[in-house]
């Protein structure tokens, strides 16, 4: 099983449709069909006469052998799933793939999936409008319209849209400039609100949120021993936790295909010996994609476990960072009762807590609402001088009681 046939089973189970295998090229003497089952299953494409549900055929492209059955079944299971188009409404679609061609500007290839593209037809798609200045087949011949399933090259955009995006035909192309302009304009400002792709930057600092609790992963490498040493290394990273899932990996550069995969589910490339062409940064970009790229797998490994660490909840400790002996207590209008108190150890800060402990019980956790030495609001005061004390909602204090000042240390979490 190569690279890009796994690649396209992570997409097609990652989207939920059904799958049809077409076992190719089985007129050569060393076709194994058998074999070609055996690797599938272990993505949980199980033949049908296996007992799974996913088709097999077998098939010759080259002698034509196997086609027409390949087609009845695709037939069948579009029957099944009750897949009908309406050719007579306006066309609706998605862009396969889009180029900048020098001679004829921005060319998409679509694919239509309802209704019926026709030359002249005004139609938006992504950030941009256009119209059917001219239409090709797959194999280059010009034609004038192109109905359900059928992949057409388009000329006549404004732009050049991304791989997934949906065309639509509009009424005319006042609106169809309107509606692109607006969608422009929604990009930009999903732009300037800063992206909320994940990014190993973000996990890092996400010690609070405790909302991410599965690391998503898209692996790239030179060679195949190194990328399965590098994947089974990063999913053994797990732990109860946290956990590491690996989406797809694969050997060569990193591609589009890869960049729309992470941002479709959350989820990080790296690359190890690989570096993304300026077309995908652009694109990774675009989506708020990240991409690390490494020579030394350690320091990869390093960078995933730092992530898996940002990723735990927060533990704090409790410090006591001082004690104080109640020795007067003041009324104050408006303000409530004040404690007279005089520092037996450590210090009392300002923005500490404070328990009150009578007879060695306690009576009330709170904040100190006021520190005062004499007159003066102070920050904190230390063992051996006098202050004046306020609690937080609490008036109930009494010549005799201690008061006990702590603070709320985070502590770093580890994987351990």
């Amino acid at each position: 099983v190569m690279d890009q046939t796994r690649e396209a089973i992570n997409h097609a189970q990652a989207a939920d449709v059904p799958i049809i295998v077409a076992v190719n090229k089985i007129d050569k003497d060393n076709s194994d069909p058998d074999r070609v089952k055996r690797e599938l299953s272990e993505y949980d494409l199980i033949p049908e006469d296996w007992g799974g549900q996913t088709i097999f055929c077998e098939t010759s492209a080259k002698k034509n052998v196997g086609i027409d059955e390949l087609m009845e079944n695709i037939q069948l299971l579009a029957e099944i799933l009750e897949l009908k188009a309406d050719v007579t409404r306006k066309a609706k679609g998605h862009v396969i793939e889009a180029k900048l061609d020098r001679g004829r500007g921005p060319v998409a290839t679509v694919l239509v999936q309802e209704g019926t593209l026709q030359n002249g037809d005004n139609f938006v798609v992504g950030q941009f409008s256009g119209k059917v200045r001219a239409m090709r087949d797959d194999k280059g011949r010009q034609q004038k319209e192109a109905g359900p399933s059928i992949p057409a090259e388009v000329q006549g955009l404004s732009g050049v849209p991304l791989a997934g995006d949906e065309f639509v035909v509009v009424t005319d192309e006042k609106m169809a400039k309107n509606v692109s302009q607006v969608r422009a304009m929604r990009a930009r400002e999903s732009e300037l609100a800063a992206g909320t792709k994940i990014s190993l930057d973000k996990l890092f600092e996400q010690m609070s949120e405790g909302d991410v609790q599965e690391l998503r992963v898209i692996l790239r490498s030179d060679v195949q021993g190194t990328l399965e040493a590098f994947a089974k290394a990063a999913e053994d990273l797990s732990t109860d936790a946290i956990k590491v899932r690996v989406l797809h990996e694969g050997t060569g550069t990193i591609t589009e295909s890869d960049i729309l995969l992470a941002s479709a589910s959350d989820a990080i490339i790296i690359g190890f010996n690989v570096r993304p062409s300026v077309k995908v940064k652009e694109l990774a970009v675009k989506e708020n994609v990240d991409i690390r790229s490494y020579d030394v797998i350690y320091h990869a490994l390093d960078d995933i476990r730092k992530a898996m660490v940002g990723m735990l909840d927060p533990t704090f400790e409790e410090e006591v960072i001082g004690t104080a002996e109640v020795r007067e207590t003041f009324s104050v209008p408006k303000v409530g009762t004040i404690a007279g108190c005089f520092i037996a150890d450590g210090k009392i800060q300002r923005n500490a807590r404070v328990r009150v402990l009578r007879d060695g019980v306690v009576v009330y956790t709170g904040k100190i609402s006021s520190l005062k030495r004499f007159k003066d609001d102070v920050k904190e005061v230390t063992s051996g001088y006098e202050c004046g004390m306020g609690v937080e909602n609490f008036n109930d204090i009494k010549i005799g009681d201690n008061l006990e000042a702590f603070i709320m240390l985070q502590v770093e979490a580890t994987l351990e």
